[in-house]
């Protein structure tokens, strides 16, 4: 039987989760056909994807290329065998009237990160290629950041993003599950925004929808924001503390077939927090108090990963039983240190853009 090398006890090295917000993304989410071929070939790519992204990313240092692998559950077990991330379960569809929260196809997600667009380009044509027939392609967007940090929807994302220790404490499993410290959950929506219908509101009914102004990003006072507003329902209070997830959303659309939206990615430290969130959004706080974003914004998929840290990818043996994999889990129970990471204020794009709250 093949053996995995246990990872140093001292030290958890976490994937690129919290690094800053860069020009150009790609968004691969692909399911894994069910044969032993292609669970190796994944598992393969587990150990060498550090690799690619060095291969592809030396030829230009400046250009910050990244990619987080995340894995769903139904895959998880085929792949690693015992345990599991202890949240980790399929996305869970909200259907509440009209506005529904779908749940759609995906077993293992590419989060490509770079300031070039041929960068994320070349590193998504090496992973697919390395998996060929292993995979199936369910969804793939490729995002931008759309001019000051701005969201299709004409306002601007990410300024209550976490940043440095919070941005960790907010999107990195600790010692609530040690044998997955270092690991992260991500949940990924794909919004298609009614453009014609959003430009036609005056820009005060925008604002109203949103919680912010839309010129100078600046938060509506309560007095005169309504409680439907994005940047209430999804700010979410436990315990006196305003508890916070990680968004990297981008903008993404096709000029010619007028598809326009948002692609909504968020790591949090448990799903239980987006999930929140979402429900706030879909069903209301209290029912039936929605965000008035959904009337013009349609999420199209969904979906929830575990990252998990890069000491275990980093331990997987391609041929090796799923049930080996408990060494490298058993190993990271010993130590939740988590590994430093790059931290930045850098933030996200998009609809649900203001996770924790629209920003």
């Amino acid at each position: 039987m093949p053996s995995i090398e246990s990872p140093n006890p001292s030290r958890i090295t976490p994937q690129a989760v919290v690094v800053p917000l860069t020009r150009d993304t790609v968004f691969l989410v692909v399911t894994v056909n069910p044969d032993n071929e292609s669970l190796i070939a994944v598992r393969s790519l587990c150990g060498d994807l550090p690799n690619l992204v060095r291969a592809v990313g030396f030829r230009e240092p400046a250009g910050n290329l990244s990619c987080v692998l995340g894995v769903g559950s139904d895959i998880w077990d085929p792949l690693f065998g015992k345990p599991r991330p202890s949240e980790l379960h399929p996305f869970r569809e909200i259907r509440a009237g009209t506005r529904q929260a779908v749940s759609t196809p995906g077993d293992v997600l590419f989060h490509i990160r770079a300031e070039r667009e041929d960068l994320c380009f070349e590193l998504a044509t090496h992973i697919m290629t390395k998996l060929r027939t292993a995979v199936a392609l369910a969804d793939e967007v490729h995002g931008f950041r759309y001019f000051d940090a701005r969201d299709l929807l004409g306002f601007v994302d990410g300024t209550e993003n976490p940043v440095n220790e919070e941005a960790t404490d907010a999107a990195i499993v600790g010692e609530e599950d040690p044998a997955f410290a270092g690991g992260s959950y991500v949940i990924l929506q794909k919004y298609l925004h009614d453009m014609v219908g959003w430009n036609a509101l005056p820009t005060e009914a925008q604002e109203r929808i949103i919680g912010r102004t839309k010129l100078s990003d600046v938060e509506l006072d309560d007095t005169v924001r309504p409680t439907s507003a994005h940047n209430a329902l999804t700010t979410i209070v436990e315990n006196g503390q305003e508890v916070k997830i990680l968004r990297q959303n981008m903008a993404f659309g096709g000029a010619g077939h007028g598809d326009f939206g948002t692609y909504f990615i968020g790591y949090a430290r448990s799903p239980r927090r987006t999930e929140q969130m979402l429900e706030n959004m879909f069903v209301g706080r209290p029912p039936g108090n929605y965000d008035r974003l959904l009337d013009f914004s349609r999420a199209v998929t969904g979906n929830l990963f575990f990252v998990p840290s890069q000491t275990f990818l980093d331990a997987v043996a391609p041929d090796a039983p799923a049930t080996a994999l408990t060494a490298v889990a058993t190993s990271q129970t010993a130590s939740s240190n988590v590994g430093p990471q790059v931290r930045d204020g850098s933030l996200g794009i998009g609809s649900l853009k203001r996770l924790p709250r629209h920003e």
